[in-house]
């Protein structure tokens, strides 16, 4: 009798370290991916990549939430806090929905709808133009404007090509890159809801058995 119920004591402690482990690693895992969206953000800034104080801060913006919400999930995992295990469950699948909406908008994109969206994206910044002119060595979208300044290396020689089909043709690229990773990253983050739903209904074996969870 006394080796049963040490054999399920021992099945539990394996069961309750395993999702302990499992959970952390993938907060773990949601931090190094926050460190790395701040990081490219502000090189792509700091080397003049990127201009656009709106672009550099969006990122900067979603790296700096996925950090604390991996904070927070990692400091649940850790401590079993049945608080911080729910909110942290609750965002992750809201985050979850947002992100797998966007990634299949961003695989099942048409041409026409992709470039509609990149006019507009387009018209609504100057220094996303600067940027696009400078890197892909082209100006103005649909035509060359000789009258208006360019950035781009071929303006003074006027053998300059309108960016909207070098745009589009990495645009489809990275749509189809940005959607693959975001549909990734969507499935792991549901794997970790169902993952902290599943520790935090599970008692530490370690603990009081009386305690209340």
């Amino acid at each position: 009798m006394y080796l049963l119920k040490t054999d399920k004591m021992s099945c539990a402690c394996v069961g309750f370290t395993c999702s302990k482990h499992s959970l952390c690693a993938l907060n773990i895992l949601y931090v190094m991916v926050s460190l790395l969206l701040m990081g490219m953000a502000v090189w792509g800034s700091w080397f003049g990549l990127v201009s656009s104080f709106q672009v550099v801060g969006a990122v900067v913006g979603v790296g700096v939430f996925l950090f604390l919400v991996a904070v927070a999930g990692l400091i649940g995992a850790l401590k079993h806090h049945q608080v911080l295990l729910f909110f942290y469950m609750i965002v992750l699948f809201m985050v979850f929905i947002i992100q797998f909406s966007v990634s299949s908008a961003c695989l099942a994109i048409t041409s026409q709808q992709q470039d509609q969206l990149l006019e507009v994206g387009w018209n609504n910044s100057q220094s996303t133009q600067r940027d696009v002119e400078k890197s892909l060595n082209c100006c103005g979208f649909r035509q060359v404007d000789l009258n208006n300044t360019c950035d781009a290396v071929c303006f003074p020689n006027h053998s300059c090509v309108p960016c909207a089909e070098k745009i589009q043709q990495h645009a489809g690229e990275a749509l189809r890159f940005a959607g693959g990773v975001g549909l990734f990253f969507s499935f792991s983050e549901i794997v970790g809801v169902w993952l902290t739903y599943h520790y935090r209904n599970q008692k530490d074996p370690r603990a009081n058995p009386s305690a209340f969870l």
